[in-house]
C-alpha cells in the first residue's frame, strides 16, 4: 500500500470538499442581502445580521481549510521522501488528534447547541432571538453534513495509517 497516495487521494477529496463551507457561506451572504433589500415584515429584516455574520464564518472556515489542506498536500511528499516512517506516525497522531475532535465537537458540541437552540426558539418571541437561533441551526447542519463525510474520509484515511504502521 503506498501511503503517500493515500496520504495525497484524502488531502485531494479535503480540498473538493472544503468550498462547499465557502459555497453555502456565500449562500447565506446572498440570503442576508435578499432580506436587507426584500424583508418587509419586522421577522424577515431580523435575518439580516444573523445570515450576514453565518455567512461571514462560513466562508472564513471554507478558505482556511482549503488553504491549509493545499499547504498539507504540497508538503507531503517532502516529508515522506525524509523519513517515511516519521511521516507516518505524525499524520496518525494528526488523524487520531482530528477524530476526538470531530467526536467531540461535531458530533456532541454541535447537536447540543441545536438543540439548546431550537429550545429558545420555542420560549422566546422576540424576532432577532428567533431569526438568529435559525439561523446558528442553518449554519451547524452545514457544519454537519460537510464535516460528517469528512470525518468518515479521515476514520478511513487512519486505518489506512494504522495499516501500514504495523507493517
Amino acid at each position: 500500500m503506498d501511503i503517500l497516495k493515500a496520504a495525497t487521494d484524502w488531502a485531494k477529496a479535503e480540498l473538493f470538499s472544503t468550498p462547499f463551507f465557502v459555497l453555502f457561506g456565500i449562500g447565506f451572504l446572498v440570503a442576508s442581502f435578499g432580506f436587507w433589500q426584500l424583508g418587509k415584515t419586522e421577522m424577515a429584516r431580523a435575518y439580516i445580521i444573523p445570515t450576514l455574520v453565518a455567512g461571514t464564518l462560513l466562508v472564513i472556515i471554507g478558505l482556511g481549510l482549503f488553504f491549509n489542506n493545499k499547504s498539507r498536500l504540497a508538503n507531503f511528499p517532502v516529508a515522506y521522501e525524509q523519513d517515511a516512517s516519521a511521516f507516518v506516525e505524525s499524520e496518525l497522531t494528526r488523524a487520531e488528534a482530528t477524530l476526538k475532535e470531530y467526536k467531540n465537537v461535531v458530533f456532541t458540541a454541535i447537536p447540543i447547541i441545536i438543540i439548546v437552540c431550537a429550545l429558545i426558539i420555542l420560549f422566546v418571541d422576540k424576532p432577532i432571538w428567533r431569526a438568529s437561533m435559525i439561523t446558528i441551526i442553518a449554519m451547524l447542519v452545514v457544519i454537519l453534513l460537510i464535516d460528517g463525510t469528512a470525518s468518515a474520509r479521515i476514520h478511513n484515511y487512519n486505518q489506512e495509517l494504522m495499516s501500514v504502521e504495523k507493517e
